[in-house]
């Protein structure tokens, strides 16, 4: 069995490192929430606030006052709410016990499904690219043109419905 195909990291056994990782999101998103908590309304005026956008952040804001905590796992699938919606929950003071419930059990499931999925697809990558270099290349370049495609077809997507509502008002 060559190196990669170990299941390990930096000395680590692999599922040590994934409670690890499970363990640091979660620490991560106690912070968000208390920083949130922390700010209140002066998170509008932050620089991550002013970053994010007003209406951004407001959108948010119905999402936690329908959902509550329930939010709070469901922003785990959500690229972009991962990362602001635990801030605006601490900011309404979401119930905090809920709070921790909600976050604890994201973690427990989508870190795992990330975790070993981005390490599979990473470890396949490496055992092509030993096989066959050119076809790896191949791979890495379609799958970056492919992302590059979505990201171009999600702004341009985005563009239009701002000019629409430009030619409604």
């Amino acid at each position: 069995m060559d190196d990669f195909a170990r299941p390990f990291w930096l000395g680590l056994p692999y599922w040590l490192v994934g409670a690890i990782l499970i363990l640091a999101l979660f620490g991560a998103f106690q912070v968000y929430y208390w920083v949130g908590r922390k700010l209140g309304d002066k998170l509008y005026d932050s620089r991550i606030g002013v970053k994010v956008g007003r209406e951004r952040i407001a959108k948010i804001e119905r999402v936690v006052e329908k959902w509550g905590a329930l939010a709070v796992y469901g922003c785990f699938w959500v690229p972009m709410l991962r990362h602001t919606l635990p801030w605006v929950a601490g900011a309404l003071r979401v119930s905090y016990p809920w709070y921790v419930v909600a976050s604890a059990l994201g973690c427990l499931t989508w870190a795992p499904m990330w975790w070993f999925g981005l390490t599979a697809v990473v470890w396949g990558w490496l055992e092509l690219a030993g096989r066959s270099p050119v076809t790896a290349a191949v791979v890495a370049v379609l799958a970056v043109a492919g992302v590059t495609w979505l990201m171009v077809r999600r702004r341009r997507k985005k563009q239009r419905s701002v000019d629409e509502k430009l030619l409604v008002s």
